[in-house]
């Protein structure tokens, strides 16, 4: 199937705005359009549409095969999709391209200013010996990057054309009938465009990323967890989330998320430990051993004639964590003895006990003073229970008062 040439056009306009001849080199090109762009750039006051002609103008005759193509057919030819078609360039895209950005300092007066990219935040779980240790950690992970082929275009000629569903704002409004009067406005990203404002020609579109202006990529980041670091810290790889095309690329951020150990405790640079001593090794001496975080062997014992009370702490300086960028200084390692009693004694024992222990205070009692006293009986109770019990029946009781007909009845104090 053959295609008719399309007739001969207007093919001087663009040299004109550029303000060049025919013969013009690159180098002629691009001299006059950056002269004639800060001229007629917006933020110094210049003519937006003028600014945009010379983008379209430019666009067009930087591109040798549209160049072709404008000189022996004009302008309605690229309009009809020769030369991969006539799609309107980005203005400020092209201007971009030449001085990164508005030479004149700030953002552009249609409010260009490259918006930031959300981060990426990965939570990261971490021993309490890696966090002891130090260690390195290396994550596979997958983003979006700008495609190669069209650098972030999304189509061959690096031309896009405004959405025609949302005019190229990105978004558009629908109205919600609520009921008689009542509507609710909503406004969400253009499904034509995804949010983007633009629309790509099916031919020109990029055969890497399909249209989409960035493709999959898999990247390994050594995440460095160093010694000292606590629970919630924040290890940043900055610029390494995912990109997209006008958008300064986020960051990705690992959360430290210590996972709980079965011996020690961490509270800032300081450790705990949880040690039972039995009764016999409380009242006489004690030691054991003790496997830190780093696998060393520490031997714990008391000194000869100690006596060691429940609930008591000691504690060996700089066995603790060490301290963040500064790991040769080290917290406390502290140590939580509770002691275990045996439940009873018989006869013998006692005796023995009562000849080796400091005698208390006199308990002996006459016969006289033991006929005055009444007998009890002890038996062991969980106080915890036994309190959550007793409240649990004044609750009880407060709610049958309120349920009775009429309410409980105040007495009043006669009247004089």
């Amino acid at each position: 199937m053959f295609r008719r040439a399309p007739k001969r056009g207007d093919n001087t306009k663009y040299y004109e705005i550029l303000g060049v001849s025919k013969d013009a080199s690159q180098d002629d090109l691009k001299k006059a359009y950056k002269k004639a762009a800060i001229k007629n750039h917006p933020d110094k006051g210049g003519d937006p549409e003028k600014f945009k002609e010379l983008a379209q103008a430019y666009g067009v005759l930087s591109d040798p095969e549209k160049r072709e193509i404008y000189d022996q057919y004009g302008e309605d030819a690229l309009k009809e999709g020769m030369g991969g078609g006539g799609g309107v360039h980005d203005p400020f895209d092209i201007f971009q391209s030449f001085f990164g950005g508005s030479p004149f300092g700030g953002g552009g007066s249609r409010g260009r200013r490259q918006r930031r990219g959300e981060d990426v935040v990965h939570a990261l779980k971490v021993s309490l010996e890696d966090l002891f240790l130090g260690t390195s950690k290396k994550l596979s992970l997958s983003r979006n990057v700008l495609c190669s082929k069209c650098n972030g275009k999304g189509s061959k000629s690096g031309a896009s054309m405004k959405c025609a569903g949302c005019q190229g704002t990105g978004m558009k409004v629908s109205i919600r009938h609520l009921g008689p009067s009542m509507m609710q406005q909503m406004q969400h990203p253009c499904n034509e465009c995804k949010g983007t404002g633009e629309t790509i020609n099916d031919k020109d579109r990029c055969p890497q990323c399909k249209g989409e202006k960035v493709v999959q990529e898999k990247k390994v980041l050594e995440v460095v967890v160093e010694k000292g670091m606590q629970n919630g810290q924040k290890i940043t790889f900055p610029g390494e989330a995912d990109e997209a095309p006008d958008t300064i690329t986020g960051d990705i951020v690992f959360v430290l998320q210590q996972k709980e150990h079965p011996k020690f405790r961490r509270k800032g640079e300081d450790l705990f430990v949880e040690h039972t001593l039995s009764l016999a090794e409380a009242l006489c001496d004690f030691q054991f051993v003790l496997t830190h975080l780093d696998g060393r062997q520490l031997l714990i014992k008391s000194n000869p004639g100690e006596v060691v009370k429940p609930d008591s702490y000691k504690a060996i300086n700089d066995e603790g964590m060490p301290m963040y960028q500064k790991p040769f200084m080290k917290g406390n390692l502290y140590i939580h003895f509770t002691v275990d009693f045996p439940d009873s004694l018989n006869p013998g024992q006692v005796k023995e006990l009562r000849g080796v222990l400091p005698a208390g205070p006199s308990t002996q009692l006459t016969d006289m003073e033991l006929d005055e006293c009444e007998e009890t009986t002890l038996h062991d109770v969980n106080i915890e229970e036994e309190m959550r019990r007793k409240q649990q029946a004044q609750q009880e009781a407060y709610d049958e008062d309120e349920d009775m007909p009429g309410g409980a009845q105040r007495v009043q104090c006669p009247q004089q």
